[in-house]
């Protein structure tokens, strides 16, 4: 495959994985917890990345989207270890801006905003959550960076 089919291949492949999440955040009714959501930003920087390196010829845009296809990765695998009870995730996993609230409005906000925790997992398939494949996945587009970073 030539370095532009690869990096397209890439990129698409940070897009179907946000679509997913869409979906099930969507469709499937399952809101994000705050290290689903950072595992998007990863996602969304190699669309990004994609996209100008298909123009811009050299290795260091296909290695970015490594950096970031392994950032999100890593992120998974952390949240994964959350969600396993290997260790402690963030101590909030969801917050809003308070703004000039009255108290009562402020109490309102608060009982009526949905508690994402990150060590639940909502979904799963082959025992592994959405956290999981993620880092799977990911890893896999992270070697197509790679791969594509190798290309002239």
């Amino acid at each position: 495959m030539t370095r532009n089919h690869l990096i397209l291949t890439a990129a698409s492949g940070s897009i179907l994985m946000l679509l997913g999440a869409f979906a099930f955040q969507y469709i499937g009714n399952m809101p994000p917890c705050k290290l689903c959501l950072w595992q998007r930003y990863p996602h969304a920087a190699a669309i990004l990345i994609g996209a100008i390196a298909l123009w811009v010829p050299g290795r260091a845009l296909p290695l970015l989207g490594a950096l970031a296809a392994l950032t999100t990765s890593a992120i998974g695998l952390y949240h994964t270890g959350v969600e396993r009870s290997w260790w402690e995730g963030p101590t909030s996993c969801t917050s809003g801006p308070i703004g000039n609230l009255s108290a009562k409005e402020l109490m309102n906000q608060i009982m009526s905003a949905p508690l994402v925790r990150c060590d639940d997992v909502p979904w799963e398939m082959f025992t592994l959550s959405m956290a999981s494949w993620n880092a799977i996945a990911s890893f896999g587009l992270a070697l197509i960076w790679l791969a594509a970073a190798t290309r002239d």
